[in-house]
């Protein structure tokens, strides 16, 4: 009586878990697979890559690691990589000063408004993400009231006037607006499950509103705090439109660079050595989020 069950309990559940498998096999592993392969191949001599066994003598082929120590032999792309971590980690810190505060308001709200709240939050999404990165264009252009105020307000100082669009200013400006309700959002469903009683009982021992913040608050919302770093680091890092649209000629991060390669130069061998590099580097930033996570902080 217990192998047909046992057979039929394993047959649901390679129903059931056979097409996630699948898919992830299709769409995630394999796509890796071929883009380690391509980084370890010889550029084609028209773009693309080489084959790995030669038709012609004398031609490129195999496996071989050379843009992998061009990589690390020129320091340009070193120091790109790091722009762009250092990017992202403004974003980040941004987003998480502007976030908080509006999650905790939201959570803290009445429950009718605050569905609402959320929705206003989420609202953006209706609209194109390309649209709204070339809306900032108007908004940041020489001739908007943003540059015109910021422009008369650094005259009354003696100061020559700034240009906003095209700037590292403007990809900031856009990376934050872009990411923040990936950041509000993990946040505001973890304010919203604290329990007030522990803020009460805080209060009935003395401890202030600020004490209360830094000693129950914060330690709680923790989780939401590395989930959303994880949700807004990781797509700022390899972000390449952004800085297309509004950066300017130094404002080249990896994602424009790894495009770059691809598009242009069509060496694509280089181009899949950098999306290895960036892939290990969000796999090594997931892995450290998700084991600050875990921790216990109360």
């Amino acid at each position: 009586m217990t192998k047909p069950y046992n057979s039929e309990a394993r047959l649901g559940k390679y129903l059931v878990g056979g097409p996630p498998f699948l898919f992830l096999l299709l769409m995630f592993a394999a796509p890796a697979v071929i883009t380690v392969i391509a980084s370890l191949s010889y550029p084609g001599e028209f773009g693309g890559l080489a084959p790995l066994v030669a038709r012609d003598p004398g031609t490129l082929h195999g496996v071989t690691l050379e843009t992998y120590r061009f990589f690390f032999s020129d320091f340009i792309y070193i120091e790109i990589f790091l722009k762009s971590v250092l990017m992202a980690s403004a974003t980040t810190l941004f987003c998480l000063s502007l976030a908080y505060p509006l999650a905790l308001l939201i959570a803290r709200s009445p429950k009718k408004r605050r569905d609402r709240l959320v929705l206003l939050v989420i609202l953006p999404f209706a609209s194109n993400f390309l649209i709204r990165i070339y809306a900032w264009m108007i908004v940041l252009g020489p001739q908007s009231a943003l540059s015109r105020l910021i422009n008369g307000i650094l005259s009354l100082f003696g100061l020559a006037p700034v240009h906003l669009l095209f700037s590292s200013f403007a990809v900031l400006i856009a990376l934050v607006y872009v990411h923040l309700p990936f950041m509000v959002l993990p946040l505001y469903t973890n304010l919203e499950k604290h329990d007030p009683s522990l803020l009460d009982a805080a209060q009935d021992l003395g401890a202030n509103a600020w004490q209360r913040f830094w000693r129950v608050t914060f330690p709680l919302s923790l989780p939401g705090v590395f989930a959303g770093t994880a949700l807004v680091f990781i797509p700022a890092l390899g972000m390449f439109a952004i800085p297309e649209i509004l950066g300017g000629t130094g404002d080249m991060l990896i994602g424009n660079l790894i495009k770059e390669q691809f598009l242009v130069t069509r060496d694509w061998p280089f181009g899949a050595t950098l999306s290895i590099m960036l892939t290990i580097a969000v796999l090594m930033i997931a892995w450290l989020t998700a084991k600050l996570g875990a921790r216990r902080y109360v």
